[in-house]
């Protein structure tokens, strides 16, 4: 554990209790909620059909792409 959050979860601690939810809102506001990248991603299962043609395919499909990508 980094010094930082030691001397953050020290002050966490300090904290009065009534002050203890503006601290929570305060702290929220740095936080990036979970949900805001759900998985899977939306480009998941975004090619028609059950999925098995186009493994079957794969090796095909990757040569195909490279070549477009050749410089």
């Amino acid at each position: 554990m980094s010094a930082d959050r030691d001397e953050l979860m020290r002050l966490v601690r300090e904290l009065p209790d009534e002050q203890i939810p503006q601290a929570l809102s305060d702290m929220r506001k740095h936080l990036h909620p979970v949900d805001a990248h759900p998985w899977p991603p939306a480009f998941f299962a975004s090619a028609p059909g059950d999925g098995i043609s186009i493994a079957e395919r794969a090796d095909d499909l990757l040569r195909e792409g490279l070549r477009r990508h050749d410089c």
